[in-house]
């Protein structure tokens, strides 16, 4: 998820986006636990991803 998209989320969508993402990343890590993924990356992008929704949340808590 790019940081433009994450930008024009709502806080109620931020909280959603990172429930969401934490979940699947759990998944892919005990999947890839098991048998090797076929493109072992995506836990990396879906960590980042993780990363900027938590970075923007902390920011617009602050804001408030």
């Amino acid at each position: 998820m790019k940081q433009e998209e994450i930008n024009q989320l709502s806080v109620e969508d931020l909280k959603n986006r990172i429930e969401e993402s934490v979940e699947k990343m759990a998944k892919l890590e005990l999947t890839h636990a098991v048998s090797p993924l076929e493109n072992p990356l995506q836990i990396r992008e879906l960590r980042r991803s993780i990363a900027r929704l938590n970075t923007e949340m902390t920011k617009r808590q602050k804001q408030a």
